[in-house]
């Protein structure tokens, strides 16, 4: 297996060769919401603060205890309830997409994208999933209730993609060309440019109320924060590890708490979001990558690429409860959760392969080949009223 060193570097070379040749423990104080009205809220041992209403325009959490209520299983939209069950996979080397059948857990169709495919991505209204292209500078429409691709847009550097909670602004991490491009959520067209100082945007997710959002910086160590109505950068740290490499970021059921996984300090930051402080450094296995919140809100299933395990931390206790080993190795990446959530679909970087790992018991359930260097899988249709975008954050 690659050693994390070598992967590590690997990557960074490749960024930087592709810059040059021009292509471009923490927790806050929010403890108890007022459920009517969500404009209060109690800090252990003090009295009640007002707090910023909801992003505008922003559809109303189900329970203030839990951003991810609404992901509850057999929870589809009206909007995605007759799309066919599939498992998109972009093959970075490849340039297509493999189609899985999740029944058969085998390969059903095979889409030809455009260069360097890195992540597929759910739309706000659910109705489209976006390939993006990062060194062709398109994004690829795909047709959920087809599986038909459509014309492809241009986009420079489309490394990543996210919605604002408030269906306003796609968000394209353009990772190489150092911005943020807030764009129209339909024809893409730019909106505004917020250049950023750090390098390698890459992964976000959004507050509980949708006034910010924690976005990682993998090539420089940084973590930003943008609050979503100015579009405007309003902090940025360098996580306190030597050679830092920030991953996926994923927000805890209550809105707390953020995790940030790192590949090179081989844990998940945990994080004050509100106040934004110095997160601490939680170890869980080499490479940490992807983040994935079960179906019932009480678990996070942490991808260790570099040892070929999974993680599990317990959302109510903060602590990590159980690690699984992926039989014969593997290179676990990113992914998402079936919609009933009994299955965890990640892509294996390095082994041109994907897995399915049953969420109760950890054990493997298929090894799917695929094309070359699979990573950001998405898992379609799943619950969930709206999409964050991403591999699928929905709400």
């Amino acid at each position: 297996m690659r050693s994390t060193t070598a992967r590590a570097v690997a990557l960074l070379a490749a960024a930087l060769l592709a810059a040059a040749s021009g292509c471009s423990s923490g927790s806050s104080d929010r403890t108890e919401v007022d459920g009517t009205h969500g404009t209060h809220l109690r800090p252990p041992g003090g009295s009640p603060r007002a707090v910023p209403a909801g992003l505008p325009g922003m559809p109303p959490v189900l329970d203030p205890k839990d951003v991810y209520a609404a992901d509850r299983p057999g929870r589809l939209s009206p909007v995605v309830k007759d799309f066919p069950s599939r498992v998109y996979v972009p093959n970075t080397n490849s340039d297509t997409v493999s189609v899985i059948d999740p029944r058969t857990y085998k390969v059903i169709d095979t889409i030809d994208v455009g260069v360097q495919p890195q992540h597929v991505v759910p739309s706000w209204d659910l109705k489209t999933l976006w390939v993006n292209n990062n060194r062709g500078h398109t994004l690829t429409p795909i047709d959920p209730a087809t599986g038909k691709a459509g014309k492809p847009v241009k986009v420079h550097d489309p490394y990543n993609l996210y919605f604002t909670p408030d269906g306003k602004y796609a968000v394209v991490m353009a990772s190489l060309d150092r911005e943020l491009v807030f764009r129209d959520p339909h024809t893409m067209a730019v909106k505004k440019t917020v250049p950023v100082s750090c390098y390698g945007v890459n992964h976000a997710d959004f507050s509980a109320d949708g006034r910010y959002f924690i976005v990682s910086c993998e090539f420089s160590g940084e973590l930003l924060k943008v609050d979503t109505e100015k579009m405007k950068v309003i902090g940025q740290q360098r996580l306190p590890f030597k050679g830092a490499m920030p991953q996926d970021v994923k927000i805890s059921p209550d809105g707390r708490t953020w995790y940030i996984a790192d590949m090179m300090a081989h844990g998940v930051w945990v994080l004050d979001g509100d106040r934004f402080t110095t997160p601490k450094l939680l170890r869980t296995g080499e490479g940490a990558h992807g983040l994935y919140v079960s179906r019932d809100s009480r678990s996070m299933y942490i991808s260790n690429r570099d040892e070929g395990t999974i993680s599990l931390l317990d959302f109510p206790s903060g602590k990590l409860t159980k690690k699984w080993e992926l039989p014969d190795g593997g290179s676990p990446d990113m992914g998402g959760v079936s919609a009933d959530g009994k299955v965890l679909w990640l892509s294996g970087r390095y082994d041109d392969e994907v897995y399915a790992i049953d969420t109760r018991t950890g054990k493997q359930l298929a090894r799917v080949p695929v094309g070359g260097g699979p990573h950001g899988l998405a898992v379609y249709p799943q619950p969930g009223r709206y999409s964050l975008g991403h591999t699928g954050i929905f709400r």
